[in-house]
């Protein structure tokens, strides 16, 4: 136990020293909304204004970015004349990073000011009417990581010992999303995200198990990133890009190259989307 005490707190200084370096950064900026992008979605960052490029090797402490998609910059700057901080490219548990370090990163964020937190995911469609390049807003998620970055002492400063997680994506920011979508002829579906540790994809027994206990997209990100959110007291709003059919569900196999050519397609749909709705968070 006191080496899981001795780490949280180490955690807890290096979010401060982060946060710090961040701030620093950002100048004049005040972001209150930080995005993270997920395989082969970039290009939303690419349409901020006045960037601030900020290297995640920059940041003493921060994880870097392993996998091809994920650049591993923050960008910060005007999106739609709103401030914001997006993560271009995120971090993962089959990286190799414990959970917490990935809770350290949100923490940062809050204690930059960041009140809201938009994410963004590839994923696996376990739904047949939700075909590859759909659009899924996420309604809640399962968690089949086998993690928690909420594990070991809890941070008081951040949030509570069991935190409530009957809205951990808000019900308000969900339906902004689905209105500005609306408005601007984007279909986007309603469902649960299925988080698997990875990073092999899922055999065809476990898609089965997915969809029989109420997944509808399945992926290997996100929740890590959501729970820290939710004990910090962020307001989230996710959406996944489905980029394939779950093992089993169609004949031929599935890669990451696949991912990324599907998430390119979808991506542009998300982007207008997202944009659409920053001036209403």
């Amino acid at each position: 136990m006191a080496e899981n005490v001795e780490d949280s707190i180490g955690l807890s200084e290096q979010s401060r020293i982060i946060a710090s370096l961040i701030r620093y950064k950002l100048g004049d900026l005040q972001p209150k909304t930080a995005i993270i992008l997920g395989s082969g979605l970039g290009a939303l960052a690419d349409e901020i204004k006045n960037a601030v490029v900020i290297p995640y090797a920059e940041l003493t402490g921060f994880p870097v970015s392993t996998v091809k998609g994920h650049d591993g910059k923050l960008i910060a700057g005007q999106l739609n004349g709103v401030d914001v901080l997006c993560m271009k490219g995120r971090v993962h548990l089959y990286e190799g990073y414990p959970p917490q370090k990935i809770a350290m990163v949100i923490r940062s964020f809050k204690k930059c000011g960041i009140e809201n937190l938009v994410v963004t995911n590839a994923a696996g469609s376990l739904n047949p009417d939700m075909g590859p390049g759909s659009l899924m807003v996420m309604s809640d998620h399962i968690n089949l990581g086998g993690m928690n970055p909420l594990v070991g002492p809890n941070d008081d400063e951040m949030g509570p010992r069991f935190p409530d997680m009957s809205e951990a994506y808000d019900a308000g920011l969900r339906e902004k999303l689905f209105a500005v979508a609306e408005k601007l002829n984007i279909n986007m579906f309603s469902g649960v995200y299925v988080m698997m540790k990875g990073p092999n994809f899922e055999t065809p027994a476990e898609i089965r198990m997915a969809r029989i206990i109420g997944g509808d997209a399945i992926g290997m990100s996100t929740v890590p990133e959501v729970l820290a959110a939710v004990h910090c007291g962020m307001r989230i709003v996710g959406v996944s890009v489905i980029t394939n059919y779950g093992a089993g569900m169609t004949k031929g196999k599935m890669s990451h190259t696949e991912t990324i050519m599907e998430a390119d397609k979808a991506g542009d749909r998300l982007r207008r989307a997202i944009t659409a709705l920053l001036p209403m968070m």
